[in-house]
């Protein structure tokens, strides 16, 4: 039995911007194409309407959403599985059970549901009871026709009966002297139960007469021998099943008991699990369990998708994640911290607590966009993306450096850009304007649109800050939806615990922003800008989040400090 791969996601900070989507839409392809085929471009946010525009021209699909990347049951359980069905005898299951070198497999009803499991230990508990006193008893609870399948065996007398209903057999090996086995059967016969004897012998004609003029349920002759035809007939007439096998009469007797069904002996009360559930709440939840083997099922149709055992979860694997657009696990996808991050792509600045226990790839480097780094990656390598995937990395230099006019841009957004754009087939400029039409956050969007579009969230000397940033062609849309995002702003610091929110609202067209502000009264005064109103200032020139914005407000806390 083998685990499935595990997705191996190329993913972006949350609220993710062009740059963070496209980059990743970039940075998966070339993994693709340099020996990880199971690089995918993800996302663990909206799509922008600007960024949809993108992917739309470039006819590229929306990466998938990507909310957490902990490893579940449902991606590390075994999915080729060994099962049992109830119906299964103790031969079917225990050869099974060898042959596949398991001791414990799940039992599922037609429909694919688990209803039991069983185990190897459950399985001798048919042919040796721990209790010794059940040893003695006769008594089998078994299908005259499982005996059939199991013995291979030749029915000869009376039809077998319609179906596979277990009934309870008496066993009677016609191995003593024929006057005693003559006596148990008149005993019975005095018994009133003489019709639920089986009686098992070889080569003996006067017990196999016995048993069917007395009226037993069944007589099962052993070692190849035959019955003559006129046993047979009387038989039928006397509606005794009739069976031949080529087994000897010991042998025989044990197979009949494995032909016994192993929902007998199936443990009903056990604990399955879901396959969405985090591993490393498994590990605590199943501890307490006395289990060998837990199920793994859909929650929405209970069928079972594969199995879990505990020694799958000692060392289970961990989702690959590279990150790209940023480098700490506070702006990062939920549940990186037990992903393994193999690999970075930025140009911010470093912070946060990402950590990895293996040593991994990561580029940092103070570029207009992580696009461009992503784009020399290619050209390194001799490669060119398609050209879905150039117009894509030449969205996220564009939006990222407001078309190389943003201070944050250099040289290599430059070259990164023109090389770009000739295989993707744009006028960078023309593109520019097209783009940043698109979709107007304060003419379309409420409120937590326009917060969350592009937001980050830092922490600095112990001081919470969130920064969000929309870019508009104008802001003459800004004044009359200003106390709306105030108001809107004050609310987000309030609830998640922010020392200073910030909103900036910039026009790319006069590289100017108006610049929102909610927490801290200390913090607000601090601020480097003109207070134009309470909590509204005036930024001309202010255009970048990274090197203008975040700058000014670091300033401010260490002038509060």
């Amino acid at each position: 039995m083998e685990s499935p791969r595990l997705p191996y996601y190329v993913i972006g900070h949350r609220n993710p911007d062009t740059d963070a989507i496209c980059s990743a839409i970039g940075h998966a392809e070339l993994l693709r194409r340099t020996g990880e085929p199971d690089a995918v471009a993800a996302r663990c946010g909206s799509v922008p309407a600007r960024t949809a525009w993108v992917l739309e021209k470039a006819g590229v699909e929306e990466p998938p959403l990507v909310t957490d990347v902990r490893a579940t049951a449902g991606m590390i359980c075994q999915q080729d599985v060994i099962c049992a069905e109830p119906s299964d005898t103790f031969f079917q299951a225990y050869r099974s059970m060898l042959d596949h070198d398991v001791r414990c497999v799940p039992v599922k009803d037609d429909e694919g549901r688990p209803i039991g499991v069983l185990r190897y230990r459950d399985l001798l508990e048919l042919l040796l009871p721990g209790d010794v006193s059940e040893m003695k008893t006769r008594t089998v609870h078994v299908s005259l026709s499982k005996i059939t399948e199991t013995l291979g065996a030749e029915s000869v007398g009376a039809p077998l009966p319609e179906g596979r209903e277990q009934e309870d057999l008496v066993m009677l090996v016609g191995a003593s002297s024929q006057s005693t086995v003559d006596r148990r059967l008149k005993s019975a016969t005095r018994e009133g139960n003489v019709d639920r004897y089986l009686v098992v012998c070889g080569d003996r004609p006067v017990v196999q007469h016995y048993a069917i003029d007395r009226g037993v349920r069944a007589l099962l002759v052993t070692g190849g021998n035959d019955i003559d035809e006129p046993l047979r007939k009387l038989a039928r007439e006397k509606g005794v099943v009739v069976l031949r096998c080529r087994q000897d009469t010991a042998s025989s007797t044990t197979l009949i008991r494995c032909s016994r069904t192993v929902d007998l002996v199936m443990v009903s009360d056990f604990q399955s699990v879901r396959s969405g559930e985090p591993v490393s709440r498994l590990r605590k939840s199943v501890a307490m369990f006395d289990q060998d083997l837990f199920p793994v099922i859909d929650p929405v149709t209970e069928v079972m998708v594969g199995v879990l055992s505990k020694s799958d979860l000692v060392d289970p694997p961990r989702m690959r994640v590279a990150l790209v657009d940023h480098n700490e696990f506070a702006q990062a996808v939920q549940g990186v911290d037990e992903a393994r991050v193999v690999e970075v792509v930025d140009h911010h600045r470093l912070a946060g607590d990402l950590v990895s226990r293996e040593p991994i790839r990561f580029l940092n480097e103070p570029v207009g966009s992580t696009s461009t780094l992503v784009a020399r990656k290619f050209e390194h390598r001799d490669l060119e993306p398609s050209p879905g995937a150039a117009m894509c990395l030449c969205a996220g230099i564009i939006s990222d450096t407001l078309c190389l006019t943003s201070p944050t841009t250099t040289e290599l957004d430059r070259t990164m850009l023109n090389w770009l754009s000739g295989l993707a087939k744009i006028d960078p400029e023309s593109f520019k304007k097209e783009f940043f039409a698109v979709g107007s956050l304060l003419a379309k969007g409420d409120a937590d649109e326009v917060l969350n579009a592009d937001r980050k969230a830092f922490d600095d000397d112990g001081v919470k800050v969130t920064i969000a940033q929309i870019e508009e062609l104008g802001l003459q849309a800004f004044e009359h939806r200003k106390e709306e995002l105030m108001q809107a702003l004050g609310t987000l610091a309030a609830e998640e615990g922010f020392d200073l929110a910030v909103l900036a609202v910039t026009d790319i067209a006069r590289h100017h922003s108006v610049v929102l502000a909610a927490g801290d009264e200390r913090l607000l005064r601090s601020l480097p800008f003109e207070q134009v109103s309470p909590g509204c200032y005036d930024a001309p020139g202010v255009v970048s989040r990274k090197k203008q914005l975040f700058p000014a407000v670091c300033q401010a806390i260490r002038k509060l400090s």
